[in-house]
């Protein structure tokens, strides 16, 4: 695990035993999640099935960010309520999970739902000396961000060489780079995105909100926190700040994916490039579409492009086409041992999903000499190892999570039934030796794209 204020690659140790505590920031729930969001969800569920393989009993929370400047002003744009904007989001940002076979978390605690836990919070920090309120009379509370020596420590950065925080107006701040725990309520803001507290009505700040909900979930300390590469800073390095000037342990290890991009830039609604989850698993594959996003390594760009997901669409075609000769059917259970030691050395290091997914390839290909060579022992330890690599990916085509999901309009069951439909007149013109009617099914089979394979339990096909 990739430890990023010490900067080295240090070998994960759980503060309990057998245990892992996992929290990621969810999404600010303004509009529908984009492939830039959705693959920080699919990099933690591969850590944690990763971790779960291992025998550790993980537990994962992630907020859902329902009160935000963002989501005021586009819900007044669209002349609705802020609380149904963000719920129709949330509600969106489920499909998604679902859509790429992501676990859900085991907690989705919303902000608007802890803002007694935050009030609290402040008054720790008030009463040590690391906060205070705003003399102008907006409401505004403010962490110090000079009277904490440390700030600065997960970016590496010095206070002086930080931009001023752009989260509040600087008139009631002590230093431009103090960031605001809470807002006062401004004119024009519905009443119900208020809230009262001994500095005045308001809403909370954004960093406050991760903190309270972590803390309060998984307690005063915890194994590993997460997010997207742009959250480092300031977002998890002022969580950090509040959380430990509160006398909190917080984050073992942090741990930041980065950027899904298109031409180099970084994919944002900010940039109108942001590509929505389910219009993408409407033309490729929604399998494909996780492979694509899980096989680089969690630090590393992306680059989206239609290219890219054709490929990942081929690569899942040759190991589905592996399990099919070799006669996979069904759910599947697996244990740690099934797992090739160098599938296991490569997600070890620092979650090394590339070396990983090329150790499935290899083993596919292992597997399609012994089916060639007749060796029906060694191409079935073959297919269970494939199985139980895929199965740590999220990506076994017989997961239950998967049923339906073909690339498009959900259309798998519908094509694997016809497609079945049409081998059983096949095996029927075969059974009263209509050789050439058995032939001409099969080439038009071949014509459309699918490989016809006869075995002694039937034919088998596969694309």
């Amino acid at each position: 695990m990739f430890d990023e204020r010490a900067g080295t690659l240090t070998e994960f140790v759980p503060l309990v035993p057998g245990k892992v505590s996992i929290y990621h920031c969810g999404l600010t729930v303004q509009s529908a999640p984009h492939l830039g969001h959705i693959r920080k969800e699919v990099v933690f569920d591969v850590l944690r099935r990763w971790l779960t393989a291992e025998g550790y009993e993980v537990k994962v929370v992630a907020n859902i960010t329902d009160i935000d400047d963002k989501i005021l002003a586009k819900s007044k744009a669209q002349g609705i309520e802020w609380y149904e904007l963000a719920y129709a989001v949330e509600l969106e940002l489920h499909k998604a999970y679902e859509a790429l076979g992501c676990l859900p978390p085991d907690y989705e605690p919303r902000a608007t739902g802890h803002i007694p836990e935050m009030i609290e919070l402040i008054k720790v920090l008030i009463e040590r000396g690391h906060a205070y309120a705003a003399e102008d009379g907006s409401g505004d509370v403010y962490f110090d961000v000079r009277s904490w020596p440390d700030y600065g420590e997960l970016s590496n950065q010095r206070i002086d060489d930080m931009a001023p925080a752009a989260d509040a107006d600087p008139r009631g701040k002590r230093d431009p780079r103090d960031f605001a725990l809470w807002k006062g309520t401004k004119p024009g803001e519905p009443a119900t995105a208020s809230w009262p507290t001994p500095w005045g009505n308001g809403r909370p700040g954004w960093h406050l909100e991760c903190s309270a909900m972590s803390l309060k979930y998984l307690g005063s300390e915890f194994d590993i926190h997460g997010g997207g590469l742009d959250l480092r800073f300031p977002h998890h390095e002022n969580e950090l700040a509040q959380s430990r000037a509160a006398g909190h342990g917080f984050a073992k290890y942090w741990m930041h994916n980065a950027f899904v991009t298109m031409a180099g830039e970084k994919m944002s609604k900010s940039l109108g490039n942001g590509t929505v989850v389910t219009e993408v698993t409407r033309e490729y594959p929604a399998r494909a579409v996780r492979l694509y996003l899980a096989q680089p390594h969690y630090r590393s760009a992306v680059e989206f492009s239609p290219t890219s997901l054709a490929e990942a669409t081929s690569q899942l075609e040759r190991i589905d086409s592996f399990l099919t000769r070799a006669g996979a059917t069904g759910e599947f259970t697996f244990t740690f041992s099934q797992l090739p030691q160098a599938f296991v050395e490569a997600m070890d290091d620092d979650l090394g999903t590339p070396a990983a997914v090329a150790v499935i390839f290899d083993t596919v290909r292992q597997g399609n000499r012994h089916l060639d060579a007749g060796d029906s022992e060694a191409a079935q330890q073959a297919l269970t190892q494939v199985r139980a690599m895929l199965s740590v990916l999220g990506l076994d085509p017989f997961d239950p999570a998967w049923a339906g999901s073909s690339g498009g309009d959900d259309l798998s069951g519908v094509v694997d039934g016809l497609v079945q439909l049409i081998l059983d007149q096949r095996a029927q013109a075969r059974s009263r030796k209509d050789w050439a009617a058995a032939d001409a099914i099969r080439d038009q089979l071949t014509a459309l794209g699918l490989t016809i394979e006869d075995t002694p339990d039937g034919a088998r096909w596969s694309r």
